[in-house]
């Protein structure tokens, strides 16, 4: 039975062997990282990010194949890792998902499974463009946030200037933050608004600006203001 076991995790490389795993590690790395290409929706993809993505799927494959079935180089390796220090910070989750992407291609080729590892990439990839199409048309559905401060001068009983225009440009707009300073009477107000017409942000925005009471006014969309 032990010697069965031992078996399964067996397997035996040479010269060529290695170079097919290596070179298919790479196949599956740059399919990786043109589906990143192809998925990313940020202002411009890291060019260094591209390259990793190729080359971590090949030093995985070579790591796998350097361990084998080797209890003892594995946690040798283990123990060596754990001296590495991270210390680039991942901003987007994509790129996170996308880093396992290129590993677990990378593990795939180096025990000799090249079906699986390519089969896998493309269909995987497929799988995300499709994904990114339908987030990006759901995006555009997606609410702008508008913050602004005005100053009440202590009276409520009117109806604030700024809700008119709202109204006008707005198909709904929905109050999700208020911050009042104590040492003015200046409010920090926050809305969720969605525009009757994206084309009229900026006569939004500028009508607001216009209005006697208020001050500093963004609106946010995709982290970026207007």
């Amino acid at each position: 039975m032990q010697q069965n076991i031992q078996n399964i995790f067996q397997f035996s490389t040479t010269a060529g062997d290695v170079l097919t795993s290596i070179f298919i590690a790479f196949i599956c790395g740059s399919l990786v990282a043109l589906f990143y290409q192809i998925t990313y929706r940020g202002a411009g993809y890291p060019v260094t990010f591209i390259f990793s993505l190729i080359t971590l799927s090949m030093i995985t494959t070579i790591v796998i194949m350097v361990i084998g079935n080797n209890l003892a180089r594995a946690f040798g390796l283990v123990g060596a890792m754990s001296i590495i220090r991270f210390r680039t910070a991942v901003k987007e989750t994509q790129d996170i998902m996308f880093i396992f992407f290129s590993l677990a291609m990378g593990m795939a080729a180096g025990v000799g499974l090249y079906t699986i590892a390519i089969a896998s990439t493309i269909f995987i990839g497929i799988i995300l463009v499709i994904l990114t199409k339908i987030l990006t048309g759901v995006s555009k559905m997606r609410k702008y946030l508008l913050q602004f401060t005005y100053s009440f001068n202590g009276d409520d009983t009117k109806e604030p200037p700024y809700l008119p225009i709202l109204k006008k440009y707005c198909k709904t707009n929905k109050l999700v933050n208020t911050k009042s300073h104590s040492e003015t009477d200046m409010l920090e107000l926050s809305y969720y608004v969605d525009l009757k017409d994206i084309n009229k942000n900026t006569e939004f925005i500028n009508k607001l600006k216009n209005l006697e009471g208020l001050k500093h006014v963004n609106l946010f969309f995709d982290d970026e203001d207007i």
